[in-house]
Order: structure tokens, then sequence, then C-alpha cells
């Protein structure tokens, strides 16, 4: 819990209002009400330091709101805080659980856990970003991978009410990513792949990667949906423009597309 202290300090909200002095001309309040900009400042109460200055559009959700809702869903259901950063002096909050005791082996010195990121931001970069999945680290240029369980995003604004209902967002969040590691990841790492799944696997890719692709193919020699499924993503982040479309494209497509799959071909076997 003392990681996640450092971005409980309290926030205020602050109007932005226009004052009038004695060198105020007319020109420079045309068009502004003197009592209200329509704007108003988030500023940290512990140190008085201003984090944004947003519009009265701008829905304050503070990280001590979230952590209520989420900190007890979390932990009741075996969820420790593995992270917490605070960027701008507190702007913005990233916070990381993982799920150790949900631990699934899927291969030689190859475990993964659950995990849920939260975002939070003051200043409008982020709004209410929930991510959870599976996620490793790919290489030792920092790049990360991940099996996305659920994206949950949602806007700072008074007209969204989706912000009311952060509890239930985290609850199901949490389910649904424990159901992956229960029952997907097992269909992935114990049905073997058939000629036909490689030659799909290969079109999903732009023909300029045939080659590279094929390479990887060879040297690994996936024999599960797994196993292809790491193909993808060693040639995705070491072989690919990470500044392309296409590569994001495919990126985002892969896991549940090998996973329907094997879902396939279990159910053929069957």
């Amino acid at each position: 819990m003392s990681q996640l202290n450092d971005v409980m300090f309290p926030v205020i909200e602050i109007p932005a209002n226009f004052t009038l002095n004695k060198e105020t001309t007319a020109s420079q309040v045309l068009g502004y009400l003197p009592e209200n900009t329509g704007h108003k400042f988030i500023v940290r109460e512990d140190n008085g330091k201003v984090l944004s200055c947003m519009t009265n559009d701008y829905k304050l959700v503070t990280n001590e709101t979230v952590l209520k809702y989420a900190s007890p869903i979390i932990e009741k259901s075996g969820g420790k805080v593995k992270e917490v950063k605070s960027l701008n002096n507190g702007a913005k909050s990233i916070m990381t659980w993982n799920f150790p005791k949900e631990k699934v082996n899927i291969g030689k010195n190859d475990d993964l856990t659950p995990e849920i990121i939260i975002k939070n931001s003051y200043d409008g970069t982020v709004g209410l970003n929930i991510l959870a999945g599976a996620f490793r680290l790919i290489c030792s240029n920092g790049l990360v991978i991940g099996i996305i369980a659920e994206n949950y995003k949602n806007k700072h604004s008074v007209y969204n009410v989706a912000l009311d209902d952060i509890e239930s967002v985290i609850k199901r969040t949490v389910d649904k990513t424990k159901l992956i590691f229960k029952d997907e990841f097992p269909i992935l790492k114990d049905n073997k792949i058939s000629e036909k799944n490689i030659i799909n696997f290969i079109k999903m890719f732009p023909l300029q990667a045939n080659q590279i692709i094929t390479q990887r193919l060879i040297a690994d020699r996936p024999k599960t949906f797994w196993d292809l499924f790491n193909v993808g993503t060693n040639v995705l982040t070491h072989n690919m423009n990470r500044n392309a479309e296409s590569t994001h494209n495919i990126e985002s497509r892969l896991y549940n597309t090998i996973k329907k799959w094997a879902k396939q071909s279990q159910a053929a076997r069957a």
C-alpha cells in the first residue's frame, strides 16, 4: 500500500476566473465573462502545484477515488502491487498489479501471470484507462508484448456517465483476466498446429515479410498454437516496422486469431 500512497495526494479544482485591473484594456476582455473563463485549474492540495488548466467540461476523477474501488477488489482476488509510477509531478499515474498465484507455465522458463494496469491523469493526456492481460518483456530495449483481456478507456468528461461505474468495471476486468489464464492459455499450449494453420499464419503478414517468417518458422519449429503465437510476436517485435500501422494491426489481431484456430482444432479432435 505504501507505493500507492505516492499517487493518493489530495487534488482540488480552482476556477480560472478572469479579474480586471487598472492595466486591463477593453479589447483584452472582449468575449470573456469577468467571473468565468470556462476553465479551471487542477491543483495538488498538498504542495500547491498546478497540474493542469482544463475546461469546465473536464470531470476530475482522483486516484484516491479509483483506488477506493480498485484496491479492495484486486487484493481480494489475489492481486499484489507490482509497480507505481507518478509522472510530471503527479499529473499522470500508472499503477500495476499482478496475480502471482495465477501463474501459468507455457514453456521452458516462460511463465506468465495476469496483470492489471490502471492509468489516470489530471492533465488530459489520458482518461481513466484500465488495461488487463498478460505482458512480458520481449527484448533488452524494453519492448513489451501483451495478450490483452480487457481495455477500458474513458475520457474525463462531465457528460461521461461511465465514469460513475468504476467498481463494476474493475470487477469485470479482474474476472475476464483470470478467465483467459484458466480457459484460453491451456488450449493454445496443449493443441498441435497443422500445415493449414501455418499457411494461414503466413498469410496474416505482408508479402515482403514472407522470407523472415519462413526463416523464423524453420528456426523455431513451432508445434503448438502457443509456439506459433511466439513466432508471430518475435517477428512483429524484431523484424517489422514498429512505426507502421499495419504492424500494430497484425499485433492486435494475432492472439485472437490464433486462439480461434486452437479452439477449432480442439473441437475437430473432440
